[in-house]
């Protein structure tokens, strides 16, 4: 199979890939994501027919944030979008005339990132994202592991601490409500309130109260050597670090690789996630250990994910 395209759908903007056998992308269409679950369907028709009329195109593999089929056709739930048992792949296939592979978007990205990226060379990879969730996939034996139902990998909501802080998913304790950009921040304001004299970096750098820090304030007030914001950073990697542990009694990886916009900080999150790895490994003494690998395809790792699963079929 030659050329494929692949559909990233955000929060804002979805976008579509022509994308080669070698993981290059060769050209880009986006468009702003609509409010409706028709409006995003059309949307994702639009990109595909955009950046496909300079190229001959065999598929296209759409990745989407929520639970797939085993069949990879029906999006059976979503949280963003009002999709409940979405059949995406019949609508789109009868749009654009091409065949079509729906996935769960982390899917496409832990894929991407083992065709192409950190997971080169390696047969045994999970991989977890940590943005404003945690989400992740299972790579086992050189294939995408997915589960019977094919809702494998929701990483972000095992219970990690029972009767714990409210998800979004309607339970208590997820994993994500500790290791991801929401707790990040919640970290931040927590210690910035309690010890504001630690944290005038941090501070400065929104509206000058804990209410106003944002994401994008604790990475530099960390570089700049903010107290708070390292230690927030600390505290999100303790979390990160005990459940990767947790997933290497389950699936004895040889390597974890870390993506999200949390891992874009590189060696300041890794370096602690790594030793909270080694802390929490059961048998640590013992046994081999798994890398702990910073993702290398950034944003695009979903869209050439997406795209190379369309062409495995």
């Amino acid at each position: 199979m030659g050329l494929t395209i692949g559909v990233d759908i955000g929060g804002t903007k979805i976008a579509a890939g022509v994308v080669d056998e070698e993981g290059t992308i060769l050209e880009t269409y986006k468009v702003p994501t609509p409010p409706t679950a028709d409006g995003v369907t059309e949307a994702i028709c639009t990109a595909v027919s955009a950046v496909s009329s300079n190229h001959t195109i065999d598929a296209v593999g759409i990745g989407a944030a929520g639970y797939v089929d085993d069949k990879r056709a029906t999006v059976l739930f979503a949280p963003n979008i009002n999709w409940r048992h979405e059949p995406l792949k019949d609508k789109v296939e009868q749009r654009i005339g091409l065949p079509v592979v729906v996935e769960n978007d982390a899917n496409c990205a832990a894929w991407g990132e083992y065709r192409f990226g950190a997971g080169q060379g390696h047969d045994d990879v999970i991989c977890i994202t940590l943005g404003t969730g945690l989400g992740g996939g299972i790579i086992i034996g050189n294939k995408l592991r997915r589960g019977r139902f094919g809702v494998a990998a929701e990483f972000g909501h095992i219970r990690v601490v029972p009767d714990g802080l409210l998800c979004g998913c309607g339970s208590q304790g997820c994993w994500e409500q500790y290791a991801s950009g929401r707790a990040l921040v919640r970290y931040a304001k927590q210690r910035a309130n309690a010890t504001p004299e630690n944290a005038t970096i941090l501070l400065s750098l929104g509206d000058g109260t804990p209410e106003g820090i944002e994401g994008k304030h604790i990475s530099e007030a960390a570089r700049q050597g903010d107290l708070v914001a390292i230690d927030a950073f600390r505290e999100l990697a303790r979390w990160a670090g005990a459940g990767l542990a947790d997933l290497a009694s389950l699936f004895d990886p040889s390597a974890f690789i870390v993506g999200g916009g949390v891992s874009d900080e590189g060696d300041l999150v890794l370096d602690p996630i790594r030793k909270s790895f080694k802390r929490w490994l059961v048998g640590g003494a013992w046994r081999a250990h798994a890398q702990v690998l910073a993702a290398q395809l950034g944003g695009k790792a979903g869209l050439v994910g997406a795209a190379d699963l369309a062409r495995q079929g």
